[in-house]
């Protein structure tokens, strides 16, 4: 995690992270969300069935994908110096472009779009997050992630 200086967040504005370390979707981690969201379209859970589709595979939901944004951009993302809390305060953007076949290997990348002090000791970073597929031309996202943090 990079830790950014108060004095410093205009010059952080633009930065982009080296890529998270890799991160293996299994059918597990797939049942399980389509468990949690009930969402348990053959696509996601019934790999025979899923394999005559038109992925060949059994493929994450792309919530699921969008979700494990807050574990693969834990290493990632910025903080700033005497941050005590972080939250999620939404996106402005979500575009999913490619599934994510099961035993496929994720990462994200991240780029600092804006800061800016809502109140104060109150930051709203905007950063842009996209999902890279191991082998794959496309990621599997890109999305506009609004955080919020409190100094």
């Amino acid at each position: 995690m990079t830790v950014i200086k108060k004095e410093e967040i205009v010059q952080a504005i633009g930065n982009q992270s080296e890529p998270s370390p890799w991160f293996a979707v299994k059918q597990e981690q797939i049942d399980q969300f389509a468990d949690c969201t009930q969402d348990h379209q053959f696509i996601h859970i019934d790999q025979e069935k899923a394999k005559e589709g038109p992925f060949g595979a059994t493929i994450a939901h792309g919530f699921l994908t969008l979700s494990m944004l807050t574990h693969l951009c834990d290493v990632t993302s910025c903080s700033i110096e005497g941050c005590h809390m972080a939250i999620n305060y939404g996106f402005d953007k979500v575009r999913f472009i490619n599934p994510v076949k099961v035993d496929s290997n994720i990462r994200s990348h991240s780029k600092i779009l804006d800061i800016i002090e809502k109140k104060p000791g109150q930051f709203m970073i905007k950063t842009e997050v996209s999902v890279e597929i191991e082998g794959e031309d496309k990621p599997a996202l890109i999305a506009e992630w609004i955080t919020m943090q409190f100094v």
